[in-house]
């Protein structure tokens, strides 16, 4: 697992990747070049390109196989259940695009408009993933880390966006490249804050506590955690069983000892899975599931983490 060092000078600082605690960690060759740092125009170029994007929301974890992208895919579900509401989801998990599978575009190309950017699908909710530029899903991603920040970029500068209400940032594990990259490109744009996902079993919150180190040092806002695959309830006899043991409590201890929110707790249900695989919004396909109440109520404390973090004076998209 890459990790940020205890005591990192911060992506920032003028001794990024420089300091002592830098040798040896991941991002060190990154913060030393400067790489999405102040200096480089596409900070400003991404600004502007950000002025029609109201709210911007990550989707972080350090661990693997939480569910970030599940989550990330019906999140953006349900805040486009309000045809009024305008969603762009990206998805920035250049080695492991799951995306375009779960949002059932698996196969779909981007359509290049040469004068506005990139275009994304949409109606109100438009996606963009690399997964649309491979020539096929089983295509292997196998890039630097120059090269993954450099498609970052692109996403965010090239595609043409239009006027969104709500961007979700769709993350791979870890606190490395990617993570820093669009960080950095963000910071000048406003970002609302980083939703983390984990499970209940101390494996995964371990990792998860680095991701939330990390957002400190980066001092990027943390809306809340989610805990994934909190408990299974058997849809014959209701009783419910904990798959994944919170043998320390899980995320609600560990939010309590760490002083953040924790959004909600989203049971497992093997219907999420076959959504997925089918492209389809669990939340439209079980309405009555647990775990669908749950899903609401942790956009709802989204929804009402963004509407107070609006800066003064800020436009609002139609408005």
């Amino acid at each position: 697992m890459e990790e940020v060092p205890h005591d990192c000078p911060g992506a920032d600082s003028a001794q990024a990747g420089r300091g002592a605690s830098c040798q040896g960690c991941p991002n060190q060759r990154l913060c030393a070049s400067g790489a999405g740092a102040a200096a480089d125009p596409a900070i400003e170029e991404i600004k502007e390109k950000m002025k029609t994007v109201k709210h911007k929301i990550l989707v972080l974890s350090g661990k693997g196989g939480v569910g970030k992208s599940t989550f990330s895919a019906h999140l953006a579900h349900g805040l486009a259940e309000d045809e009024n509401t305008q969603v762009a989801l990206l998805d920035i998990d250049i080695c492991g695009p799951s995306i375009p599978k779960i949002m059932g575009l698996e196969g779909e190309q981007v359509r290049a408009k040469f004068k506005e950017g990139w275009e994304i699908f949409s109606d109100n909710l438009g996606v963009m993933s690399v997964g649309f530029l491979l020539s096929s899903p089983d295509d292997a991603v196998i890039w630097r880390g120059p090269k993954k920040n450099g498609m970052i970029k692109q996403f965010l500068r090239d595609v043409d966006w239009g006027e969104v209400d709500y961007l979700i940032v769709d993350t791979p594990p870890g606190t490395s490249d990617e993570h820093l990259s669009v960080v950095q490109y963000l910071a000048a744009a406003h970002i609302d804050g980083a939703v983390i996902i984990t499970t209940p079993q101390e494996v995964s919150l371990q990792d998860v506590r680095k991701e939330i180190s990390f957002c400190h040092k980066v001092k990027l806002p943390i809306i809340g955690v989610v805990e994934n695959m909190s408990g299974f309830i058997c849809p014959k006899c209701q009783k419910e069983s904990q798959i994944f043991p919170p043998t320390t409590g899980g995320a609600e201890a560990m939010c309590q000892d760490l002083k953040i929110p924790l959004l909600g707790k989203v049971p497992l249900d093997p219907r999420i899975g076959k959504s997925c695989d089918k492209g389809q919004s669990f939340l439209v396909e079980a309405p009555d599931s647990p775990a669908t109440v749950t899903y609401r109520s942790i956009i709802q404390r989204i929804q009402e983490f963004c509407s107070q973090r609006l800066p003064e004076g800020e436009n609002l998209v139609g408005s």
